[in-house]
């Protein structure tokens, strides 16, 4: 038995943030119903990654939303509004990431729902919290990567901002919200009472940053300062940590003794007595150290720092790493069944309990898909 089997979750939301909490809930047991437009369905249904679609459907929708039912309504009409107040009596979670007074005007805020159901668990994504100037911003995921900072820690001192090549404030968000609900359903089990869950994706990507935004907040408000050589890893972290170039690809050197590993390389770093010296000099080390890199295959320097017990890697491409038995005894890949037959291949929930891992082959509904069946189970 999964640990959330058992309780029934609502999804009012669209694209990722919201919807991927929606998925990780499914993977552990809760059943989550999409309450989607009749015949479009939800907008990420058409939001695409290379124009891949599968089956009517975009290929990250699938993603993110297998695991799910669908159940159509029209929200501004009465009787499809009455049977989803209906079936909000009988929720246990429903979440959302419309625009702030979207659902008030709908009468689905946290206010009315809670009249209908003193208990359920009322999880909200915002794109930068209900006030302030950016309130009705649109919440999309580069947007607020380059409105917090985030933009500034990657890529070299001469270039531009560099943004994530992932929706990375969409996936913590949604992590968070996750977190959110679960800490709220502990709750709720010794209090019996419910609870409003508030997540905006500014808040999680500035907490995504918290270690470099309390060095700012405490080093006199110093700027980051990104490294003049290519493929430095980190604003603030010292020589030698970072990606270098070798003779045949790349490698990964992390933190670690400099000393030593100048010794190893045989670079004379001798001149950087003092650790210090590491941070406010690692651009010159870090070039000392790319210009004896580069000089033999990553195999061969893999050999020689591992013996010596320095933290270093191959930098792998997804070929590479896919194919690699450390990856494949993992066993992160699972098969969905889509409703048209065709198979399609994705990863599992990263979570194991009590040793299992968890998969499930159910893959993301058609819109509407099980309204009828919905309706006759719940009497709506």
């Amino acid at each position: 038995m999964k640990p959330l089997e058992g309780l029934l979750v609502l999804e009012f939301a669209q694209f990722m943030a919201a919807p991927s909490a929606g998925l990780k809930l499914a993977d552990l047991g809760a059943r989550v119903i999409k309450i989607e437009r009749p015949v479009k369905g939800e907008a990420g249904r058409q939001i695409a990654i290379k124009n891949l679609f599968i089956d009517g459907d975009s290929l990250v929708f699938h993603t993110i939303n297998r695991n799910k039912e669908s159940y159509a309504a029209d929200l501004k009409n009465p009787e499809d509004l009455e049977r989803i107040k209906k079936l909000i009596q009988q929720a246990d979670i429903i979440t959302h990431n419309f625009r702030p007074g979207v659902m008030e005007k709908i009468g689905l805020d946290y206010e009315q729902v809670k009249k209908l159901n003193s208990k359920v668990i009322y999880a909200i994504v915002t794109g930068y919290g209900n006030k302030g100037p950016w309130a009705n911003k649109p919440g999309q995921d580069l947007l607020i990567q380059s409105l917090s900072g985030l933009t500034w820690l990657s890529g070299t001192k001469q270039k531009g901002p560099v943004p994530f090549g992932l929706a990375v404030a969409d996936m913590v968000c949604g992590a968070h919200l996750c977190q959110g609900i679960l800490a709220a359903l502990i709750r709720r089990a010794k209090t019996q009472t419910g609870a409003l869950v508030e997540v905006s994706l500014m808040e999680s990507i500035l907490d995504v940053q918290f270690e470099v935004l309390t060095s700012y907040l405490n080093d006199g408000g110093k700027l980051p300062d990104r490294s003049s050589v290519k493929g430095n890893g980190h604003a603030y972290l010292s020589a030698p940590y970072g990606i270098y170039q070798t003779a045949d690809s790349y490698i990964t050197l992390a933190m670690g003794n400099l000393w030593h590993l100048g010794e190893v390389l045989g670079v004379d770093l001798s001149a950087y007595s003092k650790k210090e010296d590491w941070f406010t000099k690692r651009d010159e080390i870090n070039t000392l150290i790319a210009q004896q890199l580069i000089k033999k295959e990553t195999d061969a320097w893999i050999f020689i720092l591992e013996e010596q017990k320095i933290w270093c890697s191959k930098v792998y491409n997804y070929q590479e790493i896919l194919n690699h038995e450390a990856y494949k005894i993992l066993d992160m890949q699972q098969q969905l069944d889509l409703p048209d037959g065709t198979p399609l291949t994705s990863t599992r929930s990263p979570i194991q309990i009590n040793r299992q891992k968890l998969f499930s082959a159910k893959a993301a509904p058609k819109a509407g898909a099980h309204t009828v069946a919905i309706n006759q189970e719940f009497n709506l």
